[in-house]
């Protein structure tokens, strides 16, 4: 154990000595988690003064473990996946001193959710191409347009969205990023069902909203840059090892084994031994891009590794229903239309045939399959840039 691990987890001990992780009500796990945030624990590669140390992001693990087996509350991960992987590296690359002290707090604690407003009908995988623009009125932006495929809109508090600020420009050049109170007068949310039953994915509009200047992430025209930085955040998930045979691929790993053997298809154990092995690849390749994460910015194999995960996901729950038959049609919580307070990306746990149509918009969620192999072939394998028509820049796509 080295010096500098030996001191954070003495300080997380002690910490833990006055601050019992033991909590009785929501407001109880909150007031811990601000504690845990104000003594630099909560993120220790975050600055110091924002819950952070300035150490490398893999020491987390010290921190993690020690609060873990003390049974500390978490900060619901699942419900603030947009605060998490997506607002909070944004800000923190892009705010002012203001803007980090008055959001990091509430944002990494969960006591305000974020939601994402890029994606439009007519600019999903071309965001360049979005339409909702923002026109300068003193002191405020009035934004009118709509947004779509807004993960959990309807419990959001604020959201990170991007606007057209300047219509005279090469499209590229002419988007502004902001931070947007979703209690602001002329926003409307509502529901998009999705094949599961679950509304976890929202339509936005936006009715000449009013944002002030102080609520501008960046400078003016600099939205695809910052939108950029949020994407590779986002493919790139936390940079952390996820457990072996987690989320779908160990939903098909778990009822593989528990088959009796007479029952094993012959024909599917060949396809579910390389299953195995791809997702212990892309375990190992997500630890890889968490300890290249530790040092720098997320790397570009942040998309080869959304990809693959999509993909894998996608694979493996339809394994999963063939090895089943038809005991996978059964599905006890029914398609009844809910609006959910959490995401499951992972869905692991949860019945073959839910995970087989959640596991569906996968390859569409955080960039679409498609695009994303443009990406790794022109930024990882240096292949000729398609046209784009307007401004040569790397290409991506913004999610939701």
């Amino acid at each position: 154990m080295t010096d500098e691990t030996a001191r954070l987890l003495a300080d997380t001990r002690a910490f833990l000595e006055t601050n019992p992780p033991a909590v009785a009500t929501e407001e109880d796990r909150l007031a811990h988690l601000e504690a845990r945030f104000d003594a630099g624990l909560a993120a220790v590669h975050y600055p110091e003064g924002l819950g952070g140390r300035g150490l490398p992001r893999p020491l987390q693990s010290v921190v993690d473990d020690a609060l873990a087996v003390a049974g500390s509350p978490d900060n619901r991960p699942t419900r603030n996946v947009v605060n998490l992987g997506m607002a909070g590296p944004t800000i923190l690359e892009a705010g002012t001193q203001e803007q980090k002290d008055q959001f990091m707090r509430p944002l990494w604690t969960g006591r305000h959710v974020w939601c994402q407003l890029f994606s439009e009908p007519g600019a999903g995988s071309d965001l360049a191409g979005l339409a909702t623009k923002a026109v300068r009125d003193g002191d405020d932006w009035v934004v009118t347009g709509q947004k779509v495929w807004t993960t959990l809109a309807h419990l959001a508090d604020y959201a990170i969205l991007v606007a057209r600020t300047d219509p005279s420009v090469p499209k590229h050049r002419g988007i502004t990023y902001f931070l947007l109170d979703m209690k602001s007068p002329g926003v409307t949310v509502r529901p998009l069902r999705q094949i599961t039953g679950e509304a976890e994915f929202n339509e936005v509009f936006l009715d000449e909203v009013r944002i002030p200047d102080s609520m501008r992430l960046g400078p003016e025209g600099a939205g695809w840059k910052l939108a950029t930085v949020t994407l590779s955040n986002e493919r790139s998930g936390s940079g952390t090892e996820p457990p072996r045979e987690s989320g779908a691929p160990g939903n098909l790993f778990r009822a593989w084994r528990e088959l009796p053997a007479a029952e094993r298809e012959s024909g599917l154990r060949d396809e579910v031994v390389r299953a195995w092995i791809r997702s212990e690849a892309i375990r190992l390749t997500q630890r890889d891009v968490g300890i290249r994460m530790a040092a720098s910015d997320p790397p570009p194999e942040a998309s080869a590794l959304k990809l693959a995960k999509a993909e894998n996901s996608k694979q493996t729950a339809s394994l999963l229903m063939q090895a089943l038959g038809e005991r996978a049609l059964e599905h006890a919580d029914g398609y009844a239309f809910t609006r959910p307070e959490e995401m499951n990306f992972d869905v692991g746990g949860l019945s073959p045939s839910y995970s087989y149509l959640r596991t569906r918009a996968n390859s569409i969620e955080g960039g679409t399959s498609e695009v994303l192999r443009t990406v790794i072939g022109e930024r990882i394998l240096g292949l000729p840039r398609e046209p784009r028509g307007d401004i040569d820049v790397p290409f991506s796509e913004v999610p939701r």
